[in-house]
């Protein structure tokens, strides 16, 4: 008897087809909805996460304990060659680099600006670890660390009314509080995007920065590590702050940049509601659904158990209606995601297109924001979707189940 309550169950789903065509289509529509709206957030994201550690301190970075209450061009640290070797031996980190960063005032003949710099090996990085040298606009980079010269956001340049091949004094503070000055040549411009970076950034050679501000072999600011996946950015972290020794702390991209961080899960809190009113919907609905069969079917659930079924046989056989539901009902919300999945995953939509309207220069935390909406949802948000659909949908099954197994027979046969 127990063996064949599988098949009756199926065949129960479809003695009302439309009731069943209705539910099925809100657990495809809602899976769907789930999938794409995460799949979403996964990759904007990821993407926006990426883009600061590339324009930043990477997805861990390496510096003095103190540097991120104090950030001056003292707090350094030494063996920076040795603390990257080191960063480089755990599993999760790709890539390496030795950066200085800071504010610099950069003056041409008639104006002065105020900005921040990045100092890098142009040898030892590329677009994959700085973004900006993706950016590069007009003109070239420094060859090495050591060379002389100078790459300016183009908003900047605007600002001191330079461009490409004039000459600008850069002035920064060294280690021991003394105002030093290099002279170099605007040998390029970038334009990121972000009006912020564009008008406020400048990258220099780092061996020429380290020589100016008076530091030794080996000693930077920071060392930005680069991970195979940037949700490993907190254990990571935790790995290396023991490993690198009391002259280093690690600390995670959110740390270094709270207002990114705050910005992403304020959004992915959001996305969460709304994914749980989805949810909350279609299992009222697939509860609609059992307990309005279950009511039907009290005079049948009577007969049954006066001829030998069980509560249990019962129960187990709402229960396995709503197994049916659940599996046919994820099935069909694959099938109807696939579509848009891939669209959106390969093509994209443009936002700002659709709407009509300009985005050119929004950021957050000096973020460009893409107006090209993607999805590439992370394994485990997948799994765990399909596990909370399935769950969902048991749990609608259980007190219609409880109240089929619960039937008088005498009293049930009287319905009529």
């Amino acid at each position: 008897m127990a063996t064949q309550l599988p098949s009756m169950a199926w065949r129960n789903l479809w003695r009302n087809r439309r009731r069943t065509i209705v539910t099925l289509s809100s657990i495809a529509f809602g899976t769907m909805l789930a999938i794409l709206f995460t799949g979403m957030g996964d990759s904007n994201f990821s993407g926006m996460i990426d883009l600061a550690a590339r324009l930043g301190g990477g997805h861990v970075s390496l510096q003095h304990p103190e540097y991120l209450e104090l950030p001056t061009v003292g707090r350094t640290i030494q063996n920076a060659s040795h603390l990257r070797e080191t960063a480089l031996g755990d599993p999760q980190v790709e890539r390496a680099t030795l950066r200085i960063t800071g504010n610099v005032m950069v003056s041409s003949a008639d104006q002065s600006q105020g900005a921040g710099f990045i100092a890098f090996d142009p040898q030892a990085e590329d677009a994959s670890t700085l973004s900006v040298l993706d950016a590069v606009a007009e003109g070239q980079l420094f060859a090495s660390a050591a060379d002389r010269g100078i790459v300016l956001g183009a908003g900047l340049a605007e600002k001191l009314g330079v461009g490409l091949g004039k000459k600008v004094v850069y002035t920064l503070t060294d280690k021991r509080g003394e105002i030093v000055q290099e002279a170099a040549r605007v040998i390029g411009l970038v334009r990121t995007g972000a009006p912020s970076v564009d008008a406020g950034l400048c990258l220099l050679p780092l061996d020429r920065v380290r020589q100016l501000l008076g530091y030794g072999d080996g000693e930077v600011l920071q060392v930005a590590l680069f991970l195979r996946d940037q949700r490993a950015a907190e254990a990571t972290a935790k790995r290396l702050s023991s490993a690198v020794g009391p002259g280093a702390v690690a600390l995670p991209w959110f740390v270094v940049q709270p207002e990114l961080s705050g910005f992403i899960a304020m959004k992915v809190a959001s996305a969460r509601v709304m994914e749980l009113i989805i949810m909350m919907l279609v299992a009222a609905g697939i509860f609609n659904t059992l307990f309005v069969s279950v009511m039907e079917r009290m005079r049948e659930f009577g007969i049954m158990i006066a001829i030998g079924f069980s509560p249990g046989h019962l129960f187990r056989l709402v229960m396995w209606e709503s197994l049916w539901l659940a599996l046919v009902g994820l099935a069909l919300g694959a099938l109807a995601t696939a579509g848009p999945y891939w669209y959106l995953a390969e093509v994209g939509v443009d936002l700002a297109a659709a709407a009509n309207v300009d985005v050119a220069g929004s950021e957050v935390a000096g973020i460009a924001m893409t107006p090209i909406l993607h999805v590439g949802i992370y394994a485990d948000h997948l799994l765990a979707i399909v596990t909370a659909a399935l769950l969902a949908t048991l749990a609608a099954g259980l007190y219609p189940a409880w109240s089929a197994g619960r039937v008088a027979p005498v009293e049930s046969i009287r319905i009529v």
